[in-house]
């Protein structure tokens, strides 16, 4: 099958612009909504009373994400891309609602789950939109300019705003914040974005049974890096993991023989594409152990309120649209681009070692530059993954090349944040148990009382009238919370390292000239 996309007649400086504001609204709305929520997770897992779900909040909406954005990225390479972004835009919008109005964990999880469906249908089709409006690489890279910005906007104020709101009006307005900029995003989308068809030579027939069996490896992968650490190799453990290797496997199968595949396995033969894929998967694993823990680690372990530690978030999230834009002007007079990953991940190991040494009395100052270093690397990083993939990708593959990319960076933030979640609870637990009596124990065993004032004052009451010293030991709780944040961070500084070792594999990257 052979794709071309139909271009009529050339698009003015106007056109174009107000196309990418289009885009840059969908990229805001998504980029808010994960750091105003990241801010807020700590106080609403407290107010909610679901530790245990903790990790499924941030988890839920990645495994739904993981699973739409090939999914979708493939059906925007058949039908065009924008029914999907306005159909995307709705449905995450919707399900904003539906997060501000949960009354438990469990309804919160679900309704994150439908909002991590419309995020999967805008990134695996978005993303795609820039390359069918700019083919010309060169360009391509001035007019991303735009969509740093608007990443970078919503990243400066989403960590601020988050804790402002939680702090001073409630976590549920965070989720309202997505109302306004997703009525700017049908607009402008729905009128000025164009729909650029696709032309087939061959009839279109869609892997639904493909779609299924990846559905089913995914799901049954996440379930099993939760439920190993806790429970071990228990029956159901066992049955999860098989059925994951199965299904897998059958997906392989599947995808391999069908010229319809929703994931073309032939893309990671290509070896620059496999590296980048990999590379993908790398950064999205350290990103989220970083983002997903680090408003906990200030907030109940360091005893920061949530307006602080969001402003000490911000840094890191300022700094990624900031390298972003100057990667734009360095990159393409580059003789070797790919260096620009080294510098990156580099940056980004600096910051995750930082983080796991720091303590309540580091000077906020050494914070906030490791927080800038996270940040100027993950500039670094992200924005040229999507350009070399796209540069090397067929014309054909360019919206599921695009969109695999991404959602091997979910993939790996949804391990990321399962695995440092298992880890984190269990050692908390296990460190919590040996060091207390069992009533002071039972108290302490969930975090959140560590960031939930009225839960904290009750704890400290209840200790007291066993005879214990209630402060003295919510401080000494907060010492093992810190502890067990920081040593999950090991993981996040594996994944760095070996993404070091994938780069000396990566193949020198070229653009390809005008019109090619």
């Amino acid at each position: 099958m052979s794709t071309m996309l139909i271009q009529h007649s050339e698009r003015t400086f106007r056109q174009s612009l107000l196309a990418m504001l289009g885009i840059c609204f969908v990229i805001m709305m998504v980029a808010l909504d994960q750091t105003v929520v990241a801010t807020a997770l700590p106080t609403i897992v407290a107010e909610l009373h679901g530790f245990e779900l903790y990790a499924w909040v941030s988890t839920a909406y990645l495994l739904a994400s993981v699973v739409t954005i090939p999914i979708f990225g493939r059906l925007g390479d058949y039908y065009g891309r924008k029914p999907f972004v306005v159909v995307a835009i709705v449905t995450f919008t919707l399900a904003s609602v539906l997060c501000a109005m949960a009354s438990n964990m469990l309804l919160l999880v679900l309704a994150r789950a439908l909002q991590g469906i419309g995020g999967g249908m805008l990134v695996g089709t978005a993303f795609a939109c820039i390359p069918d409006l700019f083919p010309d690489s060169k360009t391509r890279l001035q007019w991303q300019v735009m969509l740093s910005a608007a990443y970078g906007i919503a990243n400066a104020i989403g960590p601020s705003i988050g804790g402002l709101l939680t702090h001073y009006v409630s976590w549920r307005a965070v989720f309202f914040v997505n109302i306004p900029v997703g009525l700017m995003s049908v607009f402008f989308v729905s009128r000025f974005l164009p729909r650029l068809k696709p032309k087939h030579t061959t009839q279109i027939r869609l892997d639904w049974l493909g779609a299924l069996l990846i559905t089913l490896f995914l799901g049954c992968l996440q379930l099993s890096v939760e439920w190993l650490p806790k429970q071990g190799l228990s029956g159901p453990v066992i049955y999860v993991l098989l059925t994951c290797l199965a299904a897998g496997f059958l997906a392989w199968k599947q995808q391999a023989n069908n010229e319809h595949a929703i994931l073309p396995f032939a893309l990671f033969k290509d070896p620059t594409l496999a590296a980048l894929f990999r590379l993908s998967l790398l950064m999205g694993f350290a990103m989220f152990a970083l983002l997903s823990y680090a408003p906990l680690l200030l907030q109940g372990g360091f005893h920061l309120s949530a307006s602080r530690a969001g402003m000490l978030i911000t840094p890191l999230v300022v700094c990624i649209t900031f390298a972003s834009i100057i990667n734009g002007r360095i990159v393409p007079h580059l003789p070797k681009p790919e260096v620009m990953l080294y510098l990156g991940f580099g940056l980004l190991l600096i910051c995750v070692t930082g983080i796991m040494n720091i303590s309540p009395q580091t000077a906020h100052s050494l914070i906030i530059c490791l927080m800038m270093s996270g940040g100027l690397g993950l500039g670094f990083i992200m924005p040229n993954l999507t350009i070399f993939v796209q540069e090397t990708c067929p014309r054909k593959d360019l919206g599921i090349s695009t969109a695999l990319l991404q959602s091997l960076r979910m993939i790996g933030g949804m391990l990321s944040t399962a695995l440092v979640g298992s880890i984190l609870n269990w050692r908390y637990e296990h460190d919590i148990n040996q060091q207390f009596a069992k009533p002071v124990a039972s108290l302490l065993n969930d975090p959140q009382v560590l960031v939930n004032v009225k839960g904290q004052h009750a704890a400290v009451l209840q200790m007291n009238a066993l005879g214990e010293e209630g402060l003295l030991l919510i401080e000494q709780a907060r010492a093992i919370l810190s502890s067990a944040i920081q040593s999950s961070q090991w993981l996040g500084i594996a994944a760095t390292l070996f993404a070091f070792w994938c780069l000396r594999s990566l193949p020198q990257i070229r653009f390809k000239p005008q019109g090619a």
